[in-house]
């Protein structure tokens, strides 16, 4: 047991069972729009922000964020179950290592291979970094549902964003794995660790594959995609809460 651990302060909320974790500014912005979500005020208020929106009356769905890369992103998520969260629904960019994932593109990360620094203090003992098959499908019904077509597979987490070399996209690109990113990696091991359910949802942001660095952040696709993405997690999230209480 760490010497600090995560606690919930007698001032903070609870916020039922599911949260999701927005990785990108603008996206976390947007949704909180959409939701009509509440701030909230809790200890680690200078590191992310903490909102809680309700459809209807009994399914609380919290948002957090921004979130730039797996440490920052682990401090919340650990804060997040200590609130109450037993569902973590991530949206988060990436970029592709596949030709024919291009810009815009959805990928529900299954699993990872972890080039960042966190995952190592969270022994698994020898269980396998995932994702929740449960909550997986949940997606993939959704994703169905609403015509949006996706990609299902492995992801690649690294702490160095310039140290994505040819070597290594060339390497992890024949291996099949579909995208580079900076959190996924460990929120899985974590989510597992502490016994939780965590799925997420990667937009394509820009495109590594050829050994060029094509960003698209500017692309009109990775902006409608994202707040396609988005919605779809906060409606996923919303109704699994739901579906609990009944």
């Amino acid at each position: 047991m760490g010497i600090i651990r995560p606690l919930r302060g007698g001032d903070e909320p609870n916020l039922g069972t599911d949260a999701l974790m927005v990785m990108i500014p603008s996206e976390l912005q947007y949704l909180v729009r959409v939701a009509r979500a509440q701030e909230l005020h809790f200890t680690q208020r200078l590191l992310y922000r903490l909102y809680l929106a309700k459809e209807g009356a009994d399914a609380p769905v919290a948002l957090s964020g921004p979130f730039l890369g797996a440490p920052h992103a682990v401090i919340a998520m650990e804060k997040l179950i200590v609130l109450g969260a037993k569902r973590i629904w991530v949206l988060g960019w990436c970029g592709s290592l596949q030709r024919d994932l291009q810009i815009g593109h959805l990928v529900i990360p299954t699993g990872a291979i972890s080039e960042e620094g966190t995952s190592q203090h969270y022994p698994l003992s020898g269980q396998t970094i995932e994702s929740d098959p449960d909550l997986n499908r949940m997606l993939e019904r959704a994703l169905v549902e609403e015509g949006l077509p996706f990609f299902k597979g492995t992801v690649w987490t690294t702490d160095a964003l310039y140290r994505e070399t040819p070597n290594k996209v060339n390497a992890y690109r024949n291996q099949g794995v579909l995208a580079v990113e900076m959190e996924i990696s460990a929120l899985m091991t974590v989510a597992r660790y502490r016994s939780v359910e965590m799925a997420g949802l990667l937009v394509i942001s820009d495109e590594l594959f050829d050994l060029k660095w094509r960003p698209g952040f500017s692309d009109p696709r990775l902006r409608k995609n994202s707040r396609a993405a988005g919605e779809l997690l906060l409606h996923v999230a919303a109704s699994a809460g739901k579906k609990e209480l009944l």
